[in-house]
């Protein structure tokens, strides 16, 4: 009873918060980018909330847990990734005045065909980093209630599509604001009563617990040095990609505020990734027969470490900070993919831009929604990481010789997007049919970004060498890095598709 008390309330302080960003939700501005009055302290919170997915609160400790030392790599590069989006993509992006990444595309090579792949590319990711986001809330409920997948898939779909649809960016910015400080409380206050668990019962370290290659790093699997290597690739690269993350930039006032947003985001996200590696090293001491599915383990680990009514209340935390994880994700996700789809799909086929909107809304979510209640079943953290090396494929080329390199033309980034967009798509839908298992093969599919971002860095510059230059590049590229004190017109409203 416990566990669904807390899932209503933080349901309810979730349409609640939202309902306050409804009052000040009036333009099409607000909707899109919450009119880019975002302070960078607002927005390190609001991003936070929505980076900490399902897979960073209930799949890292899982994979930690289950496949040992090596996934620390998960935490460190989820973190990392901000350094490189603020070295490289904050600040120009911002003054790109794009309200989506079609809209950067479009502005920096004035192509159709690069701004219509751009945005199959946004659905694509944006679906295939949904997915987990729903199963995650199916599993989270019925883990800790015993109740059908389903029941948690549906309240996950229905909360976010009433929040995103109600009030837009604006709404959903104080909700992912709010959500991150609960989901650090909730992950945070267990593994205080844990570890005093832990300390008070004389149990071993997880090392020495049988099965010691655990806690030694690169002992386990196929290739591991390779699989490290390509996944930190992913990681690093794919987070200046995610199409979820890179809308929030556009919410800030100016490219220096992008910048301070952005190294606060690395603040609050190293604080929160100290905790899912203690619920995995104590998984392996009191949860071991739960190897064959890690992503419930943090929900059930307080039941078997601490008594009545200490383990339930802990184990309703828990899972109030894993619906809110999967509520804040999902209403990012489902943000970044209806303004492309209302601006790139359902343009001029309703009375106002809102309107197109609250339905780009409602198809963001349909999809995945509904391969998770037809029983599409993924690991968490790994369908994530494989989005990352989709992201880390298409847009971080893109944003990255677009921003830094004048000679990228309409041929090369079209031809790139194609080209790693194809590689990655292919090695997702491999790995996930499990057409492969072992070898090789596994190593190169289960972590593709070693191969398929340098692929598509090298079809955009030769084809760009070999294809002429987009005129008027020089004023763009002087638009993307001249500092906002000179009086530019920025575009901050981009040429219509």
């Amino acid at each position: 009873m416990s566990t669904w008390i807390a899932v209503a309330l933080v349901c309810a302080a979730t349409l609640l918060v939202g309902a306050l960003g409804l009052r000040l939700s009036r333009t099409t501005s607000d909707f899109y980018v919450a009119s880019r009055m975002v302070s960078p302290r607002w927005n390190a919170s609001a991003i936070g909330g929505e980076y900490i997915s399902g897979a960073s609160f209930l799949g890292v400790a899982g994979l930690i847990f289950a496949t040992g030392s090596d996934m620390l790599w998960y935490s460190i590069g989820y973190t990392a990734g901000y350094l490189v989006l603020l070295a490289l993509v904050a600040a120009p992006l911002r003054r790109s005045g794009a309200y989506t990444l079609p809209d950067f595309a479009q502005i920096r090579l004035r192509s159709a065909g690069v701004r219509r792949v751009t945005a199959v590319l946004v659905v694509g990711i944006g679906w295939l980093y949904l997915l987990p986001q729903f199963l995650g809330a199916g599993l989270a409920l019925r883990t800790a209630t015993g109740a059908p997948g389903w029941v948690g898939t549906a309240i996950a779909v229905l909360v976010v599509v009433a929040n995103v649809t109600a009030g837009g960016m604006r709404s959903v910015t104080f909700v992912q604001a709010f959500q991150y400080w609960l989901k650090l409380t909730a992950i945070a206050l267990p593994v205080v009563l844990l570890l005093i668990a832990w300390h008070s019962d004389g149990s071993p370290s997880p090392a020495s617990v049988p099965g010691s290659a655990w806690s030694e790093p690169l002992s386990g699997g196929d290739h591991p040095v390779y699989r490290t290597y390509s996944l930190l690739l992913a990681l690093l690269f794919g987070t200046m990609g995610l199409p979820h993350v890179l809308v929030r930039l556009y919410t800030n006032p100016d490219g220096r505020a992008a910048r301070r947003t952005v190294l606060s985001v690395i603040a609050l996200l190293g604080a929160f990734y100290l905790f899912p590696p203690v619920y995995g090293a104590l998984g392996r001491i009191y949860a071991g027969d739960l190897l064959d599915s890690p992503d419930s383990m943090m929900l059930l680990l307080p039941g078997r470490m601490l008594g009545e009514p200490w383990g339930d209340l802990a184990t309703a935390l828990l899972t109030a900070g894993a619906f809110a994880a999967f509520l804040s994700t999902s209403s990012g996700l489902t943000i970044s993919v209806a303004g492309v789809l209302s601006q790139d799909l359902l343009r001029g086929r309703f009375r106002t831009s809102v309107s197109g909107f609250r339905v780009g809304a409602a198809l963001a979510v349909l999809v995945p929604a509904t391969l998770s209640l037809l029983g599409v079943r993924t690991g968490l953290a790994d369908t994530v990481t494989l989005a990352f090396a989709l992201a880390a494929s298409t847009f971080c080329p893109l944003l990255v010789l677009g921003i830094w390199w004048r000679g990228l033309t309409r041929a090369g980034a079209l031809a790139g997007l194609v080209v790693g967009g194809l590689l990655a798509s292919a090695a997702v839908l491999l790995t996930v049919s499990g057409a492969v298992s072992s070898g090789w093969p596994a190593a190169l599919l289960g972590q593709p970004a070693a191969w398929t971002v340098p692929s598509a860095f090298l079809v955009m510059v030769v084809v760009s060498l070999r294809t002429r230059r987009t005129p008027g590049v020089n004023t763009i590229m002087v638009r993307l890095h001249a500092p906002e004190a000179l009086d530019l017109n920025r575009g901050d409203h981009p040429t219509p598709p």
